[in-house]
């Protein structure tokens, strides 16, 4: 029942509109790459049965996808639709090394958090994370079928390598997507901060050059909202609620924003250059932009954008706290980072630089950070009272 009141919903979610096209047959390459994933959901412990009557649709938004390159050095050409209408080879990589890239994140996640719907606080939060991993599953069979279909033996190996890595083992291709996803509250920072920065991802892709991969942003976009708005939900209703303090909550906080922030990249990319030059890739705000882009600090000015988002996501989030409660907040950007001019580098939550011993540094992370003690006390005490706002899942 529960796998049907899902499907149901997710089945409802917009995605019917006329200009999607929806694949009716497949390649036998993906066919048998098929094959493969029903081993995977078997090996990572997601029972297909959950799925009920779900699908994992291959869509299409051609209308949206736009039919001339959009920005870079081939502007103003017709977009490529097959592969070999790509000008270079290494353009050719370039988006087969994209495309992997979003592939391994949507198998990563669902790796990093189906072992929590045994534990689910409601029923509302149950259904919610199995929609977002069913649709995570959709977004990387899109991704795998663009691979097997349009890049022959290369994106068929590269495919295959999608389920070969596991963030339980620690070898997915981002950081992000193996550090372990724990409890609940891990989820919600999760969706909250890493499926935000997901949007930005996805919506930079919307405008590729590369007609396919462009046309499957709209669809993918659309079910992401979902995801990122399970965070931001289960944020406030935990605020709202009470019983995990906010000096808590602050902390899971500072743990997980940083980890956003480095999944843009570097400042200076050269890859991120690139991409736009070959038009595979632009800015969040491509179309929305006049302006033309600063291609030296394309990663640098996404990443102000998300950050400057989550800050005003927050402050909304903090509303919803009990009389007394401190105020939460996003940590500098400077903070715990481990890529970019940042990285390694000692600063406070405040964005200043930390001045003490190794000692001091660490005592100032333990009261800033989640703690072995924070944990136990999080799961052993607070979760096990009414932790967070009840909401009625309602059908379809």
């Amino acid at each position: 029942m529960l796998g049907e009141a899902v499907i149901n919903i997710v089945n409802s979610s917009g995605d019917t509109m006329a200009e999607t096209e929806v694949v009716e047959s497949y390649p036998t390459n993906f066919e048998v790459w098929i094959e493969e994933f029903n081993e995977w959901q078997t090996r990572v412990g997601f029972d297909p049965s959950w799925l009920g009557d779900y699908r994992f649709d291959i869509k299409f938004d051609w209308d949206t996808a736009g039919n001339s390159i959009e920005f870079g050095d081939f502007e103003g050409m017709p977009k490529w639709d097959r592969r070999m209408q790509i000008p270079q080879q290494n353009i050719r990589d370039a988006i087969i090394s994209m495309v992997s890239v979003q592939g391994d994140t949507e198998f990563a996640s669902v790796e990093q958090q189906n072992h929590l719907l045994d534990t689910a606080p409601t029923e509302y939060d149950k259904k919610s994370a199995l929609r977002v991993m069913c649709e995570e599953q959709r977004h990387g069979w899109q991704m795998a079928y663009l691979l097997c279909t349009f890049f022959g033996e290369q994106g068929v190996r590269e495919a295959g390598k999608l389920l070969e890595r596991n963030a339980q083992e620690g070898t997915r291709i981002l950081g992000t997507f193996n550090e372990p996803i724990c409890h609940w509250l891990d989820f919600f920072m999760f969706t909250h901060f890493i499926d935000r920065d997901g949007k930005y991802q996805l919506k930079m892709l919307s405008t590729s050059s590369f007609k396919p991969l462009a046309a499957s942003m709209g669809p993918m976009l659309k079910e992401e909202s979902f995801h990122l708005g399970t965070g931001a939900n289960g944020l406030r209703r935990i605020v709202k609620q009470g019983v995990i303090p906010c000096s808590m909550i602050q902390k899971y906080v500072n743990k997980w924003v940083s980890t956003g922030l480095d999944l843009f990249g570097t400042d200076d990319s050269t890859s991120a250059q690139w991409a736009y030059v070959y038009g595979i890739k632009g800015r969040y705000d491509e179309r929305e932009n006049p302006g033309d882009a600063d291609r030296e600090h394309l990663n640098e000015a996404s990443r102000e954008l998300y950050f400057q988002e989550l800050r005003d996501e927050m402050k909304r989030i903090s509303k919803a706290r009990n009389e007394g409660e401190p105020e939460l907040y996003i940590p500098s950007d400077k903070f715990r980072r481990g890529i970019g001019k940042y990285a390694g580098k000692k600063f406070t939550v405040e964005g200043a630089p930390f001045e003490g011993s190794e000692k001091d540094w660490r005592k100032y992370l333990d009261s800033i950070l989640p703690t072995e003690e924070d944990e136990e006390l999080l799961v052993n005490e607070y979760m096990q009272k009414e932790w967070i706002q009840y909401r009625e899942w309602k059908d379809n």
